[in-house]
């Protein structure tokens, strides 16, 4: 018997992950994209608003609507960028950051439930090598 395409595999984890997800990050007043803007936000304090479309794979015209109901919440905060006027960089705010850290505990703990079924040495392997295949290093 054949093994499955790798697409195929994948494109069932990711929706079993993003149905797994989303139930979590809706009881943190969060949808699927604000908790990516919140994620690259924590890794990187002050984005403009064009980069972290680029970063997050976001339509850029479509990120302003979601940056004002994360502002609305206060979870970011928009600034002028000192480097272009014209630009704007977003930040997480205090409660962004208490927001992000809270629905980020709730989704390792899915992950640990999701890998559940895993070896200790499955769950290394596979955590070492998917990042690399996502960035393609």
């Amino acid at each position: 018997m054949e093994s499955e395409d790798l697409g195929a595999l994948f494109g069932l984890i990711a929706r079993r992950l993003m149905l797994a997800e989303k139930p979590l990050l809706t009881g943190h007043g969060l949808s699927m994209w604000g908790y990516a803007v919140l994620t690259r936000l924590a890794e990187r304090p002050a984005e403009t608003q064009q980069a972290l479309a680029q970063a997050i794979g976001y339509d850029k015209t479509r990120l302003i609507a979601l940056l004002d109901t994360l502002e609305a919440d206060g979870l970011v905060i928009r600034t002028p960028d000192p480097a272009d006027r014209r630009a704007r960089t977003v930040g997480l705010t205090r409660a962004g950051q208490d927001r992000f850290r809270a629905a980020r505990a709730a989704v390792r703990a899915m992950e640990q439930e999701f890998l559940g079924d895993l070896t200790a040495a499955e769950k290394r392997a596979l955590l070492a090598v998917l990042p690399r295949l996502a960035h393609g290093s």
